[in-house]
């Protein structure tokens, strides 16, 4: 009589009894029969495979759920002039982003498409330089922009996003006098306890949510990561207006 999966599954959990529950030859006798059953039934193994990862994904998403619920004002909450969209939408996306990311830069038409789109969409910008010494050193003259003029902040961020030249200090700089915000003015900013203490929040919110590369988005309370295109946006927008949730 070939065995069924419960009797696989029984002889496989009884693994985990005390080795005096089974002698030797009773021992052998099982693992026979499994290996028999295993070998004649292989899609077995495939279908326990797909379990595994299915509950191994369904952990990973529920701890990084609890993670972006713990830094959830962090994400929506934002100083003047670094969410774009409609300040009272119904939905709000966070990205991270870097201004010499290449991925980043193709993924703003995503951005204009959404928001020229959507009347309802709020977006709010996280600058995190996660690629090197020029993005550290043109973040911290944009984070001293957004200081001094948040109301130009949006259209800086754009065109200094937009830059096809390595985004450094100086380029940084350059983009800022051309919105009348002058080198003078920014330079003793950007060491300032108020830029920095930006910088540290922001890899504090990379660390906790296990962001490891931009473009990166929080929709719903979901991280989505890389520029997926505007449609992939979208539907997730349209999942937290049905039920919620980016994934319903």
């Amino acid at each position: 009589m070939r065995p069924t999966i419960a009797l696989v599954a029984a002889a496989l959990t009884s693994a985990t009894l005390p080795a005096a529950a089974f002698d030797d030859a009773q021992t052998r006798d099982i693992e026979k029969i499994v290996r028999e059953y295993l070998v004649a039934h292989p899609e077995v193994l495939l279908e326990a495979i797909d379990a595994l990862e299915a509950k191994r994904t369904a952990e990973a998403q529920a701890t990084r759920g609890a993670a972006i619920a713990s830094v959830s004002q962090l994400l929506t909450a934002t100083p003047a002039g670094t969410a774009v969209g409609n300040p009272a939408g119904d939905v709000t996306i966070t990205e991270f982003f870097d201004y010499n990311c290449g991925y980043c830069k193709r993924a703003a038409a995503d951005m204009e498409v959404l928001l020229a789109t959507d009347p309802q969409l709020r977006v709010v910008l996280k600058e995190v330089p996660v690629l090197g010494p020029d993005s550290e050193a043109a973040t911290r003259v944009s984070l001293a922009f957004r200081s001094l003029a948040p109301d130009r902040y949006p259209a800086y961020q754009k065109m200094l996003l937009a830059s096809r030249e390595r985004v450094d200090q100086e380029r940084a700089l350059t983009v800022a006098a051309e919105f009348d915000v002058s080198r003078e003015q920014l330079m003793p900013l950007l060491q300032s306890d108020a830029v920095t203490s930006v910088l540290a929040e922001s890899a504090q919110l990379l660390d906790t949510l296990g962001i490891s590369g931009t473009p990166t988005y929080v929709v719903g309370g979901e991280l989505v990561s890389g520029a997926v295109g505007a449609d992939a946006l979208a539907k997730r927008i349209a999942n937290v207006r049905q039920c919620g949730k980016a994934t319903c």
